[in-house]
């Protein structure tokens, strides 16, 4: 039997320790963005252990592993609106989601200034449902159990958030409040005006 009758990938998995160390290049990346956000390919290989062929082999170009690092947290944001949603009334999943969302948002500024232009358009483009759908979600649960109101729909939460792209989100102050302020705002009770 073959691997497409089978449902398996045609393609060979990675080896185990190929993958580790993709892992570990990525998270490097990761606290060095988080620092003071100046990365070389050499440095990030030096820190993560490996040699430059590895990294090189993983990531042919510095916007390719900055890339990378961009769309393993895109995921993880993702992610974690359902496992939230999972463990979490809906209107705190949403408010807990919020905080990762101004997480990511510090993030995105940080990867913004090396991606080319092309490359976040076509992040935004691949990206864009993804995130609705992940919002659609809570937003779904929460008025299903009476938290949250039906009149707010999931393309309408990334707006009301928008100033999380306006202010730094490692250092104001005002942000928790702001996020408050919206989800008081899409709490079920609120009459629409």
């Amino acid at each position: 039997m073959s691997a497409l009758q089978t449902g398996e990938s045609a393609l060979p998995r990675p080896r185990s320790d190929a993958a580790r160390n993709r892992r570990r290049l990525l998270d490097v990346a990761r606290a060095a963005l988080a620092g003071d956000g100046e990365i070389t390919m050499q440095s990030v290989a030096k820190a993560a252990g490996v040699g430059q062929g590895t990294i090189y082999r993983h990531f042919p170009t510095r916007e390719a592993l900055l890339l990378a690092v961009y769309r393993d947290d895109f995921d993880a944001l993702v992610a974690a609106a359902y496992g939230l949603l999972k463990d979490n009334p809906p209107d705190r999943a949403l408010r807990l989601w919020l905080d990762d969302l101004a997480v990511f948002g510090r993030k995105k500024h940080a990867l913004a200034d090396v991606l080319d232009a092309a490359t976040r358009a076509e992040l935004h483009d691949e990206q864009y449902n993804r995130i609705i759908g992940a919002i659609d979600a809570i937003l779904t649960t929460g008025v299903q159990t009476g938290a949250l109101r039906a009149d707010l729909h999931p393309d309408e939460v990334l707006p009301l958030v928008a100033f999380l792209w306006q202010l730094d989100t490692r250092t104001d102050p005002r942000i928790p409040h702001l996020l408050d302020l919206v989800l008081d705002a899409a709490r079920a009770g609120r009459a629409p005006r």
